[in-house]
């Protein structure tokens, strides 16, 4: 049912472009080109969605086909009701010209294109930004930078820096040099230690392998930290029922993380020691709400530190510092998640808006959130997935600088 909707919406929305090209150009190459562009973009989509379908791995043609349908529809989308609200008025013109037996009739082709000039100009307003979006928006890195206040933070930690970052989503890159640029900014930052907090790939360890040399060359003196995240477990993969397969990817993407000099906490604690004193990083498996796997364990994870210890928790999903971790008996100082992407989609003028879709899903989606003296960052992700572009919300390397004092947002 939801696909033959699905199809018969993009069939209105093909008509109604139609009819606005043909209503500001004469040209009939130019009017059935727009046809045969938009048959194949829904025909090339179907194509790659059949392969996707038979693997369950997100190739870079299947995102790009991806891509191109949600552009076009968001183009359509922008366009129809300008020119359905137009056809309501040139009705109900039209009915009252004929009721009153008025010659004057609302319908003048000037006018029609006018709108349609208009509704076009306006549709490609977001278009233009999702093509901007694939080709260049998806590596605009940028570094994000905040100081956190904690009154309890060990002196010998005052000022001290950490990185983070999340979602690299590995199998979705096209681009090495751009990757490589991305890790030597990371680098650039000095910061003390690195926190990485989950999804690594888009579903397969393999797609790890092209990139190990990239990632291998991050260093920080305290060392790389990592979890786990969804999509890190093989879960959105059709393995034929084979067990064995399924646990050794799991098995092959924990040893190449080690490989690269992470330190994978799964549900595991360590402690970073300076002067006599300690901070504890926690991190746990991935917990998220709803139908996500929920193998994280916060009371195991935190066995082996005291509740007056310092603690940073790494946890991908943030819904499971909504929903466990701020409630817990222990104070968790600062959580650092990612997941959501910021949906790679939205605005966001510093000090004035910060706005995506995914806010409807998640409270906590995007920057630093406090709640009950326990800060929390969610990271808008190093990568991308399924839709290859970044539009307003950019990939994030977070720098974030601890300091000892009073409290401050």
């Amino acid at each position: 049912m939801i696909r033959w909707v699905l199809i018969i919406g993009y069939i209105i929305f093909i008509i109604y472009g139609f009819q606005a090209v043909k209503t500001i150009t004469k040209s009939v190459w130019i009017q059935y080109a727009y046809i045969l562009f938009a048959l194949f973009i829904l025909g090339n989509f179907i194509f790659r969605f059949v392969q996707y379908l038979d693997g369950r791995v997100f190739t870079s043609a299947f995102s790009y086909s991806l891509g191109l349908l949600l552009s076009f529809m968001v183009f359509n989308i922008v366009l129809l009701p300008i020119l359905f609200a137009e056809d309501i008025i040139r009705i109900v013109f039209a009915g009252y010209d004929k009721l009153v037996g008025s010659q004057d009739s609302f319908h003048l082709p000037s006018r029609r294109k006018f709108i349609s000039q208009i509704a076009l100009g306006l549709a490609a307003i977001p278009f233009g930004a999702m093509l901007y979006g694939m080709y260049r928006g998806k590596y605009n890195f940028k570094v994000l930078n905040y100081t956190l206040h904690f009154e309890d933070l060990p002196e010998a930690f005052d000022g001290y820096k950490i990185t983070q970052i999340s979602d690299i989503h590995s199998g979705s890159f096209d681009n090495r040099e751009k990757v490589e640029y991305a890790v030597n900014l990371i680098n650039e930052q000095q910061s003390d230690a690195i926190f990485f907090t989950g999804d690594m790939v888009n579903n397969k360890a393999e797609e790890m392998e092209p990139w190990k040399d990239v990632f291998g060359k991050l260093n920080a003196k305290d060392g790389l930290y990592s979890v786990l995240g969804n999509h890190d477990y093989g879960d959105y993969v059709d393995w034929n029922n084979d067990k064995k397969a399924k646990i050794k990817n799991l098995e092959d993407l924990k040893s190449i993380q080690k490989d690269m000099g992470f330190d994978l906490l799964l549900n595991e604690s360590r402690f970073i020691e300076k002067n006599g004193e300690r901070i504890a990083i926690v991190g746990v498996e991935n917990w998220g709400k709803g139908g996500f796997k929920k193998a994280g364990d916060l009371k195991k994870a935190s066995e082996n530190i005291s509740e007056n210890d310092f603690k940073i928790l790494m946890s991908h999903d943030p819904s499971h510092w909504e929903e466990k971790v701020i409630q817990d008996d222990y104070h968790y100082h600062l959580t650092l998640s990612g997941h959501t992407h910021g949906m790679q989609f939205g605005i966001e003028i510093p000090g004035w808006i910060k706005w995506s879709p995914v806010k409807w899903r998640y409270k906590y989606w995007a920057g630093v959130y406090k709640e009950l003296g326990q800060y929390i960052n969610v990271n808008r992700g190093f990568g991308y997935l399924a839709f290859p572009g970044r539009v307003g919300i950019w990939p994030e390397i977070t720098v974030i600088e601890l300091k000892k004092g009073s409290a401050e947002v």
